[in-house]
This record gives C-alpha cells, structure tokens and sequence, in this order.
C-alpha cells in the first residue's frame, strides 16, 4: 500500500471520500499509523502516551502478546460464520460469572446497538413505552439515545432534545430527561407518568460525574416499587471500574446492562444481558410471536474478537490489573493536582481513578449543566499542550490503561507541567 509523506497529504485525500475528512469519532487531523503497548504513532511518526487507548477497550494496551495469539491462532480457523462457535459460548459464560445481574448474553456489534436493544427489550418485557434518561448521558446513536445527549439549547426538564437531524418528533414523547443525581426529580416523572414508563436507563458513571451516596440505590428502589426496569449502560465501565464491572464497584444491581469495549479485546463486540426471563423475548419459542424481540446481526458474536476478549478478560482476573490501574490513576491525578494547584486556577478532577479529567470550575458538579459551564478555553489550551508534548487523549477523558510505564510517567508528568505552565498564560 502507498505510504504518503505526511498527516497532511493524508487528509486532503479524506477529505474528497470522508464526510468531514473523517471517521466521526475524533480530530480528523490525526492518522494513528501504529499502537504498541502505551504508546501510538502517528503518520509524522510523532509518538505519544496513549490515554485514548481506542476509547476504552485496550486495557491491556496495543498488540499484547497473549491477545495476538490467541487471534492468530483463530484466524485460519475462520474469521466469521453467521452461526453459533463455541468461543461465544465460553465468552457468554465468563460474562454470567462476572456481571452479577446477567443470566444469559445476547452479542452485538457496537455498543450503540446494546443500548438500543436494550431499551427494546424492556419495552417488550414491560408493554409499556417510556424511556427516563438523563441529560448529558451517552447511549449511542439510536434516536432514544440522541435525546438530550448534549444539548445546546436547555430546555425545561422533562423535555427531550433531538441532538440530531433525521429524527422524528414522535420519539420525543416517549423520552423523558431528568438532570442526573436528582433522585426526587425521576420519582417526580414516574409518578406524573405511573405506568407509562418501561426502564430507566443510565451510565453509573455519567461520562465522568459520579453518582452522588444512594443515588443510584434510589433509582434501584423506584424501580422495584413501579415494575420498571433498570438498564445500566455499562459499555465504558463494564471490566473497568471492575471485573464485575460498576455494578460491582457502586454495589447496585441493574435489571439488563450492556457491555462493549473491552469484552471484545479491540475487535468489534458488544453484548446485552440480563436474566433469563428478561432475555428470553430474544426467543420466539418462550414468548411467540407478539413477544418476540427480533435481533440479528452478520458479525455479532464472531469467533475472533469472542476469543480476543476471552483471553483480555483472561489476563485482568489473572494478573489483577484493575489494582494497578486504580494505582496509576491515583498517581496521575496526583500530578495534575501538582501542576495546577500552584497556579491558581480553579479547577476539579472529576471521574473514576481508571477514568476522569480536569475540569476548571470551582463548582461542585453534579450533573450535565455543572458541567458545561466550566470554563472550555483554559480547557481547550491545556488539551492542546498535552497533545503537543506527547500525551494523547480525547476531549473529555483520561483512560488509564494497565500497562503504563515508569518512563510513560515522566513524559506525562513533563506534558502536565508544561501544560499548567501555559495556561497560565492566557
């Protein structure tokens, strides 16, 4: 394949086959050529620490030596057969024994698609139709999902905004929005919409605010109390925060969840889980056919990224890597607040310690429209200086991985003291 000279060649070619010269997911300036470990180069061969990690499923880093065998191992086995392979199985099982609210597994491509099944089969479990999500919350691109996802214009709560063209203005009426960490405001909807509403559906982590003591214990209680499911998107935490992902962490069991990233070890793979009477509307033979949840798709549940996961999730439980990413967060928020403590701008380090950033506020944040008010320019020229020297994450995260270095360290603890030393420039 030709090789051109240079990033920018490369995006004058993107940009006459590319919408936007890109893929829709992140700066379309950059082409990442090679990821090894904790490290990325991209096509200048500039290198960086890596704490985009593919936005969350490489856990393990890029090209581990376990992971690659196992899938070159499959590979001349066969790459995708349309039918059952006994690598989904195990995988299914692992998940059971991991995820304390799953029975049975139902695979996916993206978790997008997790989402969306997800929000139908509550629907066809519980007959009835309304959504409650939250604003700011992240659950992919079906049009439920893009409901209030980031809001330019704040309407009055419960009303949803379509963040996307193409959607139609019937969806609305059955999405309502509540602020997260507002347990009075969702009691408050569910009794205003007594049995309309068929899941509440809510990344236990939003983005990076953490539910605030007994939030998502309440939310738990009123779903119990009103025959309402409880859909945790755990795509992001699911395998991160622990093995048994934030249900496990935060000690509250969701009705269904869905998983993605790091289940299918960097291939794509998503899954929806729940009990088995829940997932059995994925079976025409137990509910018929007004019960029957349709699903299918050409890649879901292909042998290679099912034993790539296998041998991820593997690894995390063997080598108990979740201590060490905890460890290294701590250590890395530790330098942040090193830098920036001593110039004395406001800010917060808000998140998880495997998943968080900077913030320059000085409010306490605890829900989407806290956190759009923090200040983007200090934000944005502090990114910028990270990238420059070498520290590579996407807007709005810091993804700790398990294998960063000591050298890895002293080049991001350099990177957040220059960083600190130009914003105060502004």
């Amino acid at each position: 394949m030709l090789r051109l000279n240079s990033q920018k060649e490369w995006m004058e070619r993107a940009a006459h086959v590319l919408p936007g010269g890109g893929f829709g997911n992140f700066d379309p300036s950059i082409f990442i050529s090679e990821g090894k470990g904790s490290r990325l180069w991209d096509e200048n061969r500039k290198e960086y620490v890596d704490y985009l990690i593919s936005s969350g499923p490489m856990l393990l880093g890029h090209g581990h030596p376990e992971v690659l065998e196992a899938v070159i191992e499959q590979l001349p086995k066969g790459m995708t057969f349309f039918t059952n392979n006994i690598l989904g199985v195990e995988l299914a099982e692992e998940i059971c024994s991991a995820v304390k609210c799953a029975e049975q597994v139902r695979y996916v491509s993206s978790g997008g698609e997790a989402d969306m099944y997800a929000i139908r089969l509550a629907r066809a479990y519980t007959g009835k139709n309304k959504i409650i999500k939250f604003e700011g919350g992240y659950h992919g691109m079906s049009a439920e999902a893009q409901m209030s996802l980031a809001p330019q214009k704040l309407t009055n709560f419960p009303q949803a905004v379509p963040d996307s063209a193409g959607i139609p203005v019937s969806v609305q009426s059955e999405v309502l929005v509540s602020p997260f960490n507002d347990a009075e405001f969702v009691k408050s909807l569910i009794a205003e919409h007594q049995g309309e509403v068929a899941a509440i559906i809510v990344e236990p982590l939003q983005r990076l605010i953490p539910p605030s003591g007994g939030f998502l214990n309440e939310l738990r209680k009123q779903c119990d109390q009103n025959g309402i499911l409880l859909i945790f998107d755990e795509i992001v935490t699911g395998f991160r925060f622990a093995y048994g992902g934030a249900q496990e962490h935060y000690q509250v069991t969701p009705d269904i969840c869905t998983l993605g990233k790091v289940i299918g070890g960097g291939f794509p793979l998503a899954a929806i889980v729940g009990s088995a009477e829940i997932m059995q509307h994925f079976d025409k033979s137990k509910v018929g056919e007004e019960g029957f949840l349709m699903q299918l798709g050409t890649l879901s549940g292909n042998p290679v990224a099912c034993v790539a996961g296998l041998k991820t999730m593997e690894i995390l439980r063997r080598e108990n890597l979740h201590k060490k990413m905890r460890e290294d967060g701590k250590r890395l928020k530790a330098l942040f607040e090193k830098y920036l403590e001593p110039t004395g701008i406001d800010y917060k380090i808000l998140g998880d310690d495997t998943l968080f950033d900077v913030v320059f506020t000085n409010k306490n944040i605890k829900n989407y429209r806290d956190y759009i008010s923090a200040d983007s320019n200090f934000y944005q020229h502090f990114n910028a200086s990270l990238r420059a020297n070498g520290i590579f994450k996407p807007p709005g995260k810091v993804y700790v991985s398990s294998v960063l270095s000591s050298d890895d360290f002293i080049l991001t603890e350099n990177a957040i003291q220059s960083a600190a030393n130009d914003i105060c420039k502004l």
